[in-house]
């Protein structure tokens, strides 16, 4: 159970100041910690500060006389008080928890009860409110971790009306004596006196049992947060395997399977032995791969770069060097030549594409066509680990490694289970023939991409890049394990190559008619702070569309949700601005603004409220009702 805020939320505590500390104005820092939670909690940090006056006290000075008067105004009577002297409080110990039992001198007509300590009562379970003449009795279940009864019942107690009573409730039924100086005059002290904070909360209780549920529900604090991340981030990459971006990858692997199923049969031990170390490499050639990228990003950000997941599909060399690598994998498999991936480099047939060095190769392009996908569940995790040290990102970037691995190296690890898939024979060669189809397919969005951000002119290139590696696939095929035909074919590729990196020379930066121009054909206006911050001042909610065109699961969101009928005409019943930040290519602005989201990636959806300071984020995997509901 988390306990948490919604809109302004005021934390009053006190601050000493040295006794021989001079008169006058002092700066006050504070580094803040904390999260915003919907369906899921996205964790954000900063640094403040603020000037206050150092005066001597005195028991006349008004709470705020030095600045923050508009604050303590609109608050400072939410502040949960102490109750008045005279009410009777205490409790009971019943057979399932305890008997709560306020008099505070007329019916009530609602409670709710908010403990200072965990692992007291449990929380999810519904509190039994029962009035009574004189005030009401509250039955709280207990935590099933709770060995005895506690000396006291420590915590908030919220009435009808708003009124909150911090209360220590002990067994039996007792008159409340009079309290201290009441949270006006406490909270007084803090507005007056200024120094550093160490002794922050110290004298404010009720502060430390507001602010503990969260910053942490469990007594772990980061240990917890880094555990739901690494979970989340697990979660993700098992559901990579599904993305259109990585399957047809990963169904090469399938076809070896399928082979070694049959051969476990004949061989026995030695074949088991040899396919779990097939998939130890696969794995390793994912973990590597994520390691290496995670410590590219990490680099690059101390270097004082500000990256996300994804990053290297904005560059117009990987996405002409990736699209020219699966069209050349797609030749092999359609039959034009045999490809080898030993490290010998000879050609040859399906069974030598099965070697160690193509499962690793397997697992490493596993991992480079994964990163234009954001699964679902991936979002929180890959922004939190992005905003935390080096040794915490590492971390969960290898929990999304071993999600991706995991279907193919479960299966390794159990050879009994590839009894279920289906005997190999002459259809193998006939369905690789066919797995060429899904990889053209993803040879044709790249390409797509490439003509979106940069124009027809490297298209243009990348079109006569096919057309050298066909050339080499034909030399390979017309005369394999020749070397003459893998010299030939080397200097063709060499040649793709040279032309991918001479091509950027003809990017140019995106006009604003071509920007504004998509927007219009997506029946959106182009996103910025400035657009954003405006249409909250006119009290119209925004939702923000952060995509990008080579993000394949922002392609199938615009059509399966976005783009419905039923989603526009919210849109415009509710006079909803949609705005769409594309990241195809660098932004910063962009890239800072998926930050403070605490996002790394696309998809990512915003929907800002009139008055709402934070935007409410929505889930990687869209759905109309989804949309609708948020909406709503």
């Amino acid at each position: 159970m988390d306990f948490g805020y919604e809109s302004e939320v005021l934390f009053p505590f006190d601050v000493k100041v040295a006794t021989n500390s001079a008169f006058g104005h002092a700066k006050l820092h504070a580094k803040v910690d904390w999260l915003v939670c919907s369906s899921s909690c996205i964790p954000g940090k900063g640094e403040l500060e603020t000037a206050l006056n150092i005066i001597p006290f005195t028991t006349s000075t008004q709470p705020g006389a030095l600045g923050d008067k508009e604050i303590w105004k609109r608050l400072a009577d939410r502040l949960p008080k102490t109750l008045p002297a005279g009410t009777r409080l205490g409790f009971q110990a019943v057979k399932d928890g305890f008997r709560l039992t306020v008099e505070t001198g007329r019916r009530e007509t609602e409670a709710a009860f908010f403990p200072e300590e965990q692992y007291i009562i449990d929380n999810p379970s519904p509190q039994k409110f029962t009035a009574t003449a004189k005030g009401f009795v509250l039955d709280l279940k207990k935590d099933s971790e709770l060995k005895a009864a506690p000396a006291e019942l420590r915590g908030v107690l919220e009435l009808a009306g708003g009124r909150a009573y911090e209360i220590a409730a002990r067994p039996g039924l007792a008159a409340v004596a009079a309290g201290p100086m009441d949270q006006g005059k406490s909270a007084g002290a803090q507005a007056q006196l200024s120094s550093t904070a160490s002794n922050a909360g110290a004298e404010a209780p009720a502060f430390q049992a507001a602010v503990a549920p969260l910053v942490s529900t469990d007594g772990a604090g980061p240990w917890a947060a880094l555990l739901r991340a690494t979970g989340l981030a697990f979660l993700g990459g098992l559901l990579l395997n599904l993305m259109p971006c990585v399957f047809p990858v990963l169904f090469l692997k399938g076809l070896a399977l399928a082979q070694s199923g049959q051969q476990i049969q004949t061989n026995g031990h030695a074949e088991k032995k040899k396919l779990r170390l097939h998939g130890l490499v696969y794995a390793a050639g994912i973990l590597s791969s994520f390691w290496l990228l995670v410590g590219l990003l990490l680099g690059l950000r101390a270097a004082g770069s500000t990256l996300g997941w994804g990053f290297q599909f904005q560059s117009p060399v990987f996405l002409s060097l990736m699209a020219g690598l699966l069209f050349f994998l797609g030749l092999s498999l359609a039959g034009q030549f045999e490809i080898g991936l030993t490290l010998t480099s000879k050609g040859g047939s399906l069974a030598q594409k099965q070697g160690l060095p193509g499962s690793f190769f397997t697992g490493v392009l596993a991992v480079i066509v994964a990163t234009p996908c954001t699964a679902p569940f991936m979002g929180a995790a890959v922004g939190y680990a992005l905003s935390q040290s080096a040794l915490i990102t590492f971390a969960v970037f290898t929990a999304l490694a071993l999600g991706l691995a995991a279907p193919y190296l479960a299966l390794t690890l159990q050879p009994a289970w590839t009894r279920l898939l289906p005997r190999p024979g002459a259809w193998m060669e006939i369905l690789k023939q066919a797995t060429a189809v899904p990889i053209f397919a993803t040879v044709i969005w790249l390409a797509w991409v490439l003509a979106q951000a940069y124009g027809a002119s490297l298209l243009a290139a990348l079109l006569v890049g096919f057309l050298l590696l066909a050339i080499a696939g034909w030399f390979l095929g017309r005369w394999p394990a020749r070397r003459v035909s893998r010299m030939a074919a080397c200097v063709f590729i060499a040649l793709m190559i040279a032309l991918a990196f001479y091509a950027q020379r003809w990017v140019q930066a995106p006009s604003i008619e071509a920007t504004e121009g998509a927007a219009a054909r997506s029946a959106s206006a182009a996103w910025s702070a400035e657009a954003v911050r405006k249409a909250q001042a006119e009290g119209r909610p925004v939702f923000v569309d952060f995509t990008a065109s080579w993000c394949l699961s922002c392609q199938v969101n615009e059509r399966v949700a976005l783009n419905q009928p039923q989603v526009q005409a919210a849109f415009q019943t509710k006079n909803v601005l949609f705005l769409k930040a594309d990241w195809t290519r660098h932004d910063e602005a962009i890239t800072q603004a998926l930050t403070a989201l605490g996002r790394s990636g696309v998809p990512t959806y915003a929907l800002y409220l009139p008055g709402e300071k934070s935007p409410r984020l929505l889930p990687e995997a869209l759905t109309p009702g989804i949309v609708l509901k948020a909406l709503q």
